[in-house]
């Protein structure tokens, strides 16, 4: 299966119109674009603020490429727009007319001022699927916040708090876009039921996905917890704090092994004898599940003088004889040549018409055991002539349009 090839990507022949800054929308779109879609991206004259942006080494501080832009926007056509004047608005909707989907992150009063708000298009266009992401929800006070990943998700999403040791003055920080990404891995599963529902019924939906709403999924088993009227537990270094079979432990040489046994009592005897310790299997103190639990402390030490004793090699090495659910703890360099992560094609590669490429994530989903073909994000305003062609304006037209500022 490996080897095929379809005739038609999943959403090969469907336009989408997208007006979006920064990186959760346009993953999103990305997404799109990635399974054969028309991503159409409508930047500002003076382009996306990402496009300026440096960060990690990634952005325009990464001496080449922008690889945190062509991220968010692989394989999409970029037309920039002055969506103040009469004719950049009113191209809009010429553009519009040929959509399947509007994807935006403009916030609800900016959308109004645009004519561009929900109510708005559906009415002009029933069958056009519309899709929002947002910081905050499209409801409530909060409804027309700026919001962006470390407000929106980290902080008031709760992430902050919970991956922030108690020891610790300040809250840890997110790491680049985590919550961005996760949000429109949402977006695209929301867009690809809206789509199929426009399949079976003819209308169009409104769908909206935020970064809040995100957070709060991400974190399902602590708002559970919190709303059982128990305080989650907050994060821990150590091994387990109810089942030590569950729990992270150090090696010799200082790094980590996590473990996940969560049937414990089913691997108990096997680890014991891998580690050599049948002794353990016996004592009363460790013999079943409840033995253990009780006796947490105690059982933890014992994991932690025998997992000082090996290196991390020689432990990957040693619980690679136990079917069992463990594994290391990675640096992130470590992905880039991990066996998994290469024969599953989760980096691709994308090749510039010089003949030169660069690396990129695919996206997590596959289909028939393959990843997306990445394609490299556009240039600004790179497509603005030839989208304006294919709708029919002419050359002369186009040519007042750039006399008149409503194209760069």
């Amino acid at each position: 299966m490996g080897g095929h090839r379809l005739v038609a990507e999943a959403f090969t022949g469907l336009r989408v119109v997208e007006l979006a800054q920064w990186v959760f929308v346009p993953v999103a779109g990305a997404l799109l674009a990635d399974w054969g879609a028309d991503v159409v991206r409508v930047e500002h004259p003076d382009g996306d603020p990402y496009r300026g942006l440096a960060t990690q080494g990634i952005g325009t501080d990464g001496r080449g490429v922008n690889l945190s832009l062509a991220l968010a926007n692989r394989g999409k056509r970029s037309i920039a727009l002055d969506l103040r004047s009469d004719a950049g608005r009113k191209v809009l909707d010429h553009l519009l007319e040929t959509a399947d989907v509007f994807l935006t992150s403009f916030r609800p009063g900016a959308l109004r001022r645009l004519g561009l708000d929900a109510e708005t298009l559906v009415a002009r266009f029933p069958k056009l699927v519309y899709a929002r992401g947002h910081g905050f929800g499209v409801r409530g006070p909060g409804a027309d916040r700026p919001g962006y990943d470390s407000s929106a998700s980290w902080a008031q999403g709760g992430m902050a708090h919970v991956m922030t040791s108690p020891e610790q003055d300040y809250p840890v920080s997110p790491r680049g876009a985590m919550g961005d990404r996760n949000g429109a891995m949402a977006l695209g599963f929301g867009l690809a039921a809206a789509l199929l529902r426009r399949e079976r019924t003819g209308q169009g939906s409104v769908v909206d996905v935020s970064l809040l709403a995100t957070a709060m999924w991400t974190l399902s088993s602590d708002v559970l917890s919190a709303l059982a009227g128990s305080q989650p537990r907050g994060i821990s270094g150590r091994g387990g704090s109810v089942n030590p079979l569950v729990g992270t432990y150090r090696t010799k040489d200082a790094r980590h092994i996590q473990l996940v046994f969560l049937q414990s009592d089913r691997y108990w005897a096997d680890f014991c004898k891998l580690m050599e310790r049948e002794d353990l299997v016996s004592d009363p103190r460790f013999v079943d599940l409840r033995a253990r639990g009780e006796n947490c402390g105690a059982c933890v030490d014992e994991l932690e003088s025998e997992f000082a004793k090996r290196t991390f090699a020689e432990w990957k090495e040693l619980l690679a004889g136990i079917d069992a659910p463990w594994a290391p703890v990675q640096a992130i360099e470590e992905l880039l040549t991990d066996p998994q992560v290469l024969a599953n094609d989760y980096i691709g590669e994308v090749v510039l018409e010089d003949g030169t490429s660069y690396s990129l994530p695919t996206v997590p989903v596959q289909f028939d055991e393959r990843p997306p073909v990445l394609r490299r994000a556009p240039e600004h305003s790179e497509h603005s002539e030839e989208v304006l062609l294919e709708l029919g304006y002419t050359w002369e037209q186009i040519g007042e349009f750039k006399d008149a500022g409503v194209i760069p």
